[in-house]
């Protein structure tokens, strides 16, 4: 629980050093868009308030089979940069038709860097075809703390290409940035060498894979192969979850609960808790899965 505490506590003094800008921002800044909501907070509290961050993705919508509006496609025209994650899926299926609509805009892969996970057979839907990649991307590169210090530093390599007036602003708040996470990395790696965490857990759709790489911790997936789970499958889950004491499974809201629900009901003694990896609220979803497999 001490871990926790200190973390919490981390956490607080960082937003409130952030805090306090409440000056309304005139709408003619420059714009920059983001893939997804995640991407848009680490972006903005890089770029301080010089840019107008707009994520591509709304919140509640799936990254893995969206498709850019129109008006989407015109505000990409219009912007200075696309910073995307690189890998997922919407982004892979429209590359080449982003880059075409806007050709004068740099794009930044910002996972460039990343020590990067190999899913051997990962599935997608995308305008009613199933895709299948013989050894994809994980592409959940933002999860992690120590993923995420190398998401900032991008951000600002990138910040500081398209607008080279103000590199000692962004550099300032990367450094911020990245001793606030570095902070995190601390407290989560003495946290995951400990008693005080679950050293498993089970999840819908494999979100977490670096958190749990990073640190040590085991991912288990209701998801086969990104399709519904079969039988077989959930009867091996239920099987295995047993084996390494899982108390507790995530599920994210752009999923239906009923599995997770009935391998909870059959196990026993297990909590279901929703988390959302896409939020805008990083460290609050961060905060919400540490906290849910800590004592």
């Amino acid at each position: 629980m001490k871990y926790l505490n200190s973390l919490f506590i981390i956490c607080l003094l960082f937003l409130a050093s952030c805090g306090g800008n409440n000056t309304k921002l005139s709408d003619n800044r420059p714009v920059l868009m983001v893939s997804i909501e995640p991407i848009r907070y680490f972006t903005e509290a890089v770029a301080d308030t010089l840019f107008r961050v707009v994520s591509m993705v709304p919140q509640g919508s799936s990254p893995e089979s969206y498709d850019p509006t129109p008006r989407q496609l015109t505000t990409l025209a219009n912007s200075n940069a696309f910073l995307g994650v690189g890998y997922i899926g919407y982004e892979t299926a429209w590359n080449e038709r982003l880059k075409a609509n806007a050709p004068q805009v740099p794009f930044f892969n910002l996972s460039e860097g990343v020590e990067l996970i190999k899913a051997e057979h990962h599935h997608h839907h995308h305008e009613g075809q199933h895709h299948t990649h013989g050894a994809a991307v994980e592409p959940h590169t933002w999860t992690s703390p120590r993923t995420a210090m190398t998401i900032v530093r991008n951000i600002a390599n990138a910040l500081c290409q398209i607008d080279n007036a103000h590199t000692a602003i962004y550099q300032q708040r990367a450094d911020s940035l990245i001793h606030h996470l570095q902070q995190i990395d601390h407290q989560l790696a003495e946290l995951s060498a400990s008693d005080s965490i679950e050293k498993a857990f089970l999840i819908y759709h494999p979100s977490l894979s670096y958190l749990a790489r990073d640190y040590n911790l085991q991912q288990l997936c209701i998801e086969e192969e990104g399709r519904e789970p079969s039988a077989a499958h959930l009867k091996e889950l239920i099987d295995r979850c047993r084996r390494e004491g899982v108390r507790t499974i995530f599920i994210q809201p752009e999923f239906d609960r009923k599995h997770a629900e009935a391998i909870a009901h059959e196990i026993g003694d297990v909590e279901v808790v929703e988390i959302n990896p896409l939020s805008y609220q990083w460290e609050e979803e961060l905060m919400r899965a540490i906290g849910a497999i800590s004592d």
